[in-house]
């Protein structure tokens, strides 16, 4: 039998849903109110939008000035996830409402991610699968790929997943260019520091972009940035959908002034453009870079670990803002 809450329980309102155990073990701790289940959201903020004393939400649903502003009580807001450019942070720091994330949880799975599209988009390894399934094998002989090892990765955002991922490209023999706002005062004497996206992309192989979401990064990658890293280059998005010029990106793909592709993410995710779901060259990925049981356990833990120390005591492990 599930304990009563306490009357001193925090009002807590989710915008969409999460992890089934995560919601529950919230439901264990919060009155919790499922915004995205209610037949009237409005009515349910009107009703209960006075008592709500914290968000939980991911970077995929975010918060709005609009919400934040619905809700006269508010403390913090609770993210699953690195990602926080859904969340409108200035209307956040206005009415002082603390803002959490779960960053490092993740980075080792996302970067993981980041080498699987690299291998598998110039190996064709995606396309081979659909080959061999189709029955086409003991007739047909399967195209060659491009390898990857030797080849020189070209980062863009070398934080922490960036980092990581590096780690892993240089395992693979290949040559580290990075860029970033600054060089990295502690980045292996062997990695390369680029001035820009445009001059990284001339000089990669492949570019992978680990740089955060928001209109500071909005279109980094337009179609001059595509011609500089050319027809023999591979582009790999682990960052945000919105990094990238997608339009552009379909037209340098179609045109073959790219070689290929590897996207976790999407501009308009989870809508694809049909021209992208219909090219070999290209890999897709359902955004699943954290997708593993053990990242999003530990993604979890962080996040209640924040909504916990919050209503406790007014501490939190992961502050945004």
């Amino acid at each position: 039998m599930t304990e009563p809450l306490p009357a001193s329980a925090a009002h807590l309102l989710m915008v969409g849903p999460l992890l089934p155990e995560l919601v529950a073990d919230l439901a264990s701790r919060y009155r919790v109110h499922r915004l995205w289940e209610a037949a009237d959201p409005a009515a349910l903020l009107r009703e209960h939008g006075p008592s709500i004393r914290g968000i939980a939400t991911s970077g995929r649903f975010g918060a709005t000035r609009e919400l934040i502003d619905a809700l006269p009580a508010l403390e913090g807001i609770f993210s699953f996830g690195v990602g926080y450019d859904t969340i409108d942070l200035a209307a956040a720091q206005e009415r002082g409402v603390v803002v959490t994330n779960t960053p490092g949880v993740l980075d080792a799975c996302v970067a993981d991610t980041a080498l699987a599209l690299m291998l598998a988009a110039p190996r064709r390894i995606a396309e081979a699968d659909r080959f061999v399934r189709a029955g086409r094998w003991p007739n047909e002989g399967f195209p060659l790929g491009t390898r990857m090892s030797g080849k020189r990765c070209g980062i863009a955002g070398l934080g922490n997943i960036g980092l990581q991922i590096a780690r892993r490209a240089a395992a693979f023999d290949m040559e580290i260019l990075y860029t970033s706002r600054k060089p990295r005062a502690d980045a292996p004497a062997g990695y390369r520091y680029c001035p820009d996206i445009m001059s990284l992309a001339a000089e990669c192989d492949f570019l992978v972009l680990a740089v955060p979401g928001g209109g500071a990064t909005r279109h980094l990658v337009n179609a001059e940035v595509l011609d500089a890293l050319g027809p023999q280059g591979w582009l790999i998005n682990i960052a945000r959908g919105t990094v990238v010029d997608e339009a552009a990106l379909v037209r340098a793909l179609q045109a073959k002034r790219i070689a290929g592709a590897g996207l976790d993410v999407f501009e308009h995710e989870p809508a694809t453009p049909a021209a992208l779901n219909a090219m070999d060259n290209v890999v897709l990925l359902p955004h699943i870079a954290s997708g593993t049981h053990e990242t999003r356990r530990a993604m979890a833990d962080l996040m209640v670990a924040n909504l916990d120390g919050w209503f406790r005591d007014e501490k939190v492990l992961t502050r945004v803002v």
